[in-house]
Parts: C-alpha cells; sequence; structure tokens
C-alpha cells in the first residue's frame, strides 16, 4: 500500500514548484561562481544574498512564519538545483535541514514565533551543535554539560563542539549537552538535552574555520560555549529528551540526498555526453566505444533509481499524520552517497586527463561529494541501523510465532515446518506485485519476480540468522552489513518498479528508457542479493567473514602491514 502506486502530487503543488524552479535554475546558472567559491573558500555575500531574496533558507519552514511551507517532495525538487553547488548546498542544509529542525519539529508555538522569522528570511543563520572531540558517531557520549542556576531560571553551558557547519556564521544554535535529571525512581541520571542557543547570549566564541578536501566554501569550525546563560524556556522538548530529539532531526533530514545526488550526476551525464560524443580517438567519437557506453549506462541507472528512491520516500513523508520513514531515509542516504561518488569517479574518467584538470569542475565535484558517506550520521552506522531496524521488526514477529508454539499452538509450528519443507522444494512466490491483478505493469513482470523471490529469500535469511545469533547479532557487523546491503537493494527495486509502473501507466515521454534502467537495475541487484544472501548461510563457502576478521586482526595487533619483503631472504 505504501509504495504501489507510486506517489503523486496535486496540481496546485505542481503548479507550486514550477515557480520556483525557473527563478532558482537561473541564479545557479547565471550568478553562482563556483570555482572561486571553492577557491577563496567562502560564498561572497552577494551571492547568499540571491539565495536568501530567492526564499531558500527557509524552504520548509511554514509560510505563517516567513518561510516558503514546501514539502518535503517539493523541498527534494530544489535540492536538484541547489546540489549543483556543493558549497552553497551544504550551507542551506546545514541552516535547515538540521540547525533550525530542531524548533521546527520539537519547538513551542513562543520558539517558533519567536526564531523561525528570522531564520526564514536568511536574516539569522543556524547551526546544529551535536560532534564534539571525542564524541563522533557515538553521540551518546557527548561531553558539554548545561547545569541548571540555584533559581532554576536558566543553564549554564560549558563545552566545545567540532566540524560545526555554519559555526562561524550562525547567529542561532540548536546544542545538545548532559544536563541532571531525577528519573521514575529518584535516581540522579546523566540525560542529553537540546537548547536554542543565541550567540548573543554571551561566552560563545568559535574557531578559525577548517581546510577542507572539498564543499571548501561551507564554513565548518569549532564552536565553544564558555558560562554561556541558556534561559530555560529555550530547552527544546522536555529535559532529557535531547538524544531522541537529534535522531529525529538527522533522520528526517536525510533523504534530500538522494535527489541532490540524482540532480548532480544528471548534470555530469549532460556535460560528459556533450564530450563524449564530440571527441574522436580511432577514427571513431568515444560514445561509440562499448566501455564508455557502459559508463553512461552506469551513470543513467544509479541516477534514476536514486530519484525514485528519493521522490518514494519525500511522498511517504508527506502522508498525513508523520509517518516515521527514518530507515528508509537512510537507505536513501546510503545508496545515493556511495552512488554520487562512483559516477563522478566514472564522469572524470570519461574525460581522461582533462576530468583531472582544475579548468573542469569534475575534481571539483569528487572533492564535494566525497563527504557524503561521512557526515549525517557515516554509512557504517546508518548500514547497522538499516539491518537492525529492519530486523528488530522481523524479530517481533518471529517472537509472537515463537510464544504461540511455546503455548502449544500446534498449528503455526507445523505451519513453519510446512512452509520450510514447501520452501526448499522451491515454490511460486506470489506477493501479488505480478500477475493479471498485480500492481506492476506486465513490461515490468520479469524485475516484479525477481523482486518477491528475493524479498521471499530474504524473510528466511532473516529467520535463520536471528534462530543462529539471537541477540548477539547486534555485533556481527559484517554480517549485518550484508543485511543491509540486501535491504537497500530490495527498496531500490520496489521504488524502481513502482515509478516505471507509474511512467508507463500514464504514458510519460520515454517511458520504455524507464523500464530498460529498471530492468537493468533490478536484474543485477537480483544476483547481488542471492549472492549476499548465500554468504548469510552458515557454513557457505562464499563466506569469508571469519577469514577477514583474522587477517585484519594480524595486521591491527601489529598496527602495520605485516607480510615479509618480497626482496626478503632466510638464507
Amino acid at each position: 500500500e505504501e509504495v504501489f502506486p507510486y506517489p503523486e502530487i496535486s496540481n496546485e503543488e505542481l503548479e507550486e514548484i514550477n515557480q520556483f524552479v525557473g527563478p532558482v535554475e537561473k541564479f545557479f546558472n547565471e550568478e553562482v561562481d563556483s570555482k572561486k567559491i571553492d577557491q577563496d573558500a567562502k560564498i561572497p555575500p552577494e551571492t547568499l544574498k540571491g539565495l536568501k531574496d530567492l526564499g531558500l533558507f527557509g524552504m520548509q519552514i511554514p509560510e505563517e512564519y516567513g518561510g516558503l511551507g514546501l514539502s518535503n517532495t517539493m523541498y527534494a525538487r530544489l535540492g536538484e538545483i541547489t546540489s549543483l553547488d556543493g558549497s552553497i548546498a551544504v550551507t542551506l542544509a546545514a541552516h535547515q535541514a538540521i540547525g533550525l529542525k530542531g524548533i521546527l519539529i520539537a519547538g513551542t508555538d513562543e520558539q517558533k514565533a519567536k526564531y523561525l522569522p528570522r531564520l526564514a528570511s536568511g536574516e539569522h543563520l543556524a547551526a546544529f551543535c551535536l560532534t564534539e572531540p571525542g564524541s563522533g558517531s557515538d553521540a551518546a557520549s557527548i561531553q558539554t554539560r548545561a547545569t541548571l542556576s540555584e533559581d532554576g531560571k536558566y543553564f549554564l553551558l560549558n563545552g566545545s563542539k567540532v566540524w560545526i557547519s555554519n559555526g562561524g556564521l550562525a547567529n542561532i544554535f540548536t546544542v545538545f549537552a548532559r544536563t541532571e535529571v531525577v528519573d521514575k525512581d529518584g535516581q540522579l541520571k546523566d540525560k542529553i538535552t537540546a537548547f536554542i542557543v543565541e550567540r548573543d547570549f554571551g561566552g560563545v566564541t568559535h574557531g578559525k574555520p577548517e581546510d577542507k578536501l572539498g564543499i571548501r566554501g561551507s564554513n565548518t569550525c569549532e564552536v565553544h560555549f564558555e558560562n554561556t546563560k541558556v534561559p530555560i524556556e529555550n530547552v527544546i522538548g522536555e529535559v532529557g529528551g535531547g538524544f531522541k530529539v537529534a535522531m529525529n532531526i538527522l533522520n528526517s533530514g536525510r533523504f534530500s540526498m538522494g535527489s541532490a545526488s540524482a540532480g548532480m550526476i544528471k548534470k555530469l551525464i549532460e556535460m560528459t555526453a556533450e564530450y563524449a560524443c564530440t571527441r574522436k580517438q580511432f577514427n571513431k567519437k568515444l560514445s561509440e566505444f562499448g566501455l564508455i557506453q557502459e559508463k553512461f549506462c552506469f551513470m543513467a541507472v544509479k541516477a534514476y533509481v536514486m530519484e525514485s528512491m528519493a521522490y518514494l520516500t519525500a511522498g511517504m513523508m508527506d502522508r498525513p499524520g508523520f509517518p516515521d520513514c527514518s530507515v528508509e531515509a537512510a537507505m536513501v542516504k546510503v545508496f545515493s552517497s556511495e552512488g554520487a561518488w562512483a559516477c563522478v569517479s566514472e564522469a572524470l574518467q570519461i574525460l581522461g586527463g582533462l576530468g583531472y584538470m582544475k579548468d573542469y569542475p569534475y575534481e571539483r565535484y569528487l572533492r564535494d561529494c566525497r563527504i557524503l558517506l561521512i557526515f549525517e550520521g557515516t554509512n557504517e552506522i546508518l548500514r547497522m541501523y538499516i539491518a537492525l531496524t529492519g530486523m528488530q521488526y522481523a524479530g517481533k514477529i518471529l517472537t509472537d510465532k515463537i510464544k504461540e508454539i511455546k503455548k502449544g499452538n500446534v498449528g503455526v509450528a507445523l505451519g513453519e515446518f510446512l512452509s520450510k519443507l514447501r520452501d526448499t522444494m522451491g515454490r511460486k512466490v506470489d506477493y501479488g506485485l505480478v500477475g493479471d491483478r498485480g500492481v506492476v505493469h506486465p513490461s515490468l513482470q520479469e524485475s516484479g519476480k525477481k523482486l518477491e523471490e528475493n524479498i521471499f529469500y530474504f524473510g528466511t535469511t532473516v529467520k535463520g540468522l536471528l534462530s543462529r545469533f539471537g541477540k548477539t547479532i547486534v555485533d556481527e557487523q559484517l554480517v549485518l552489513k550484508k543485511v543491509a546491503d540486501t535491504v537497500i537493494n530490495l527498496y531500490a527495486m520496489t521504488a524502481a518498479i513502482s515509478r516505471a509502473s507509474r511512467s508507463i501507466s500514464i504514458g510519460l515521454r520515454n517511458h520504455d528508457h524507464e523500464v530498460l534502467l529498471t530492468n537493468i537495475f533490478c536484474t543485477e541487484a537480483y544476483f547481488k542479493n542471492n549472492y549476499a544472501m548465500a554468504q548469510l548461510q552458515k557454513y557457505a563457502d562464499e563466506n569469508l567473514d571469519d577469514y577477514i576478521k583474522k587477517a585484519a586482526k594480524q595486521v591491527l595487533e601489529k598496527r602495520a602491514y605485516t607480510c615479509s619483503h618480497p626482496l626478503d631472504r632466510t638464507f
């Protein structure tokens, strides 16, 4: 129900978004000098002013507070354009996807009325302060502390935050700090609280801007708080509820990386295709060589699937009742960041030596997009999150079944046994995706069948893993990675099939090309999934996990590459 048919937006919304797209595209094509921003390592004031005038600092802030009030889908659409400059994309995202997001999703009406209007206009910039020198992915281990004053009217904030995007520019900071909380049984506990901190509160300083590999024009620096007085009414959510606020902010911001990456790759395809169709070697155009053609197919497939995942996720997030799409958003982030990195590398390769030169933008794209695999949750951490959240859900269903069996409900046990037997004999899987009454268009039948079969075997694989490892599965990272990669592929296949089905049904132009890209992707993903699931069987020859751990341990014990040199002798 959630994913078929593919989400549609209303005509009003479509008209509204198209009003924005033109002016924003024009601004980025005519007013933004990305080479200069990269070289000078800052965005010029007039460029920032232009972005503010377009309303781009308040994209998702409701209109009543002076923002554009865009839905997630519309935000994703503008993200395709703003991503054409990495530094600007990061500045805008740090401001609204995380910086002011806490006020937006967990703030009181007073907090919103006080802060959002000036943040929407860009008069004030926002930053998100979570990371510390000793606390990266392990966000719960932060040391910055907020102590309640004697009269209980304000908190005193002390500590340092690192790698804060917009840290040197921001007037408003969302800061996470430890606070003492009395829990239910009267015990004093240390818990994280989220605060809105104004630079004008005093005691707020920042270090010099970091000199970075990419996104060089974005401002990244350390932010220090020294006895900063924060009024009690500036707590976001409740005291001690800050970890949840932080996770909700990060989870809600991730999905837009998909449309941003797709926007970038679509631009790269245009630029490199122009070159490939004009450059000649061996009396042939580059575009006539198989290995170059393969790169264009690769980029087109990645862009199509990213875009499909991003807009499916945004569409689901826009449904009434604020559904939780944090796992889907994490899958979009992992798939898109890795896809973008691979595509930029291929695009640069198509240009050969020219791609390596500073005169062309490819090397900048390469440097800019490397960060995507690291920030807003590293892909390693997100893979663990995707796998464990998915398995937690599967585990709950299984536990209920096991309880039934333990109660002596033989029917369930017998059903389990029979379904196992039937599965080992091989069976026709049918989840209602394909066939006469299926939701998938006939020209996508084969892909639909592959998806169904993968989903079915994935279910039995996860059951096997849960019964094999139980709770210790949390520590089996190499297992979880394979689980996550399979889940990401399943979601990607679903998104592509759903979107292509819609395109055929409503007769979009070039829908046959969409079907082709979808079938290519689903076939490749199907075999990758099968291989990953084969590796997950207990005694599989394909499973090298124990050897991998052993080799890594030998390297890490010596903290060096331990093989003797090929020129060494024993004689």
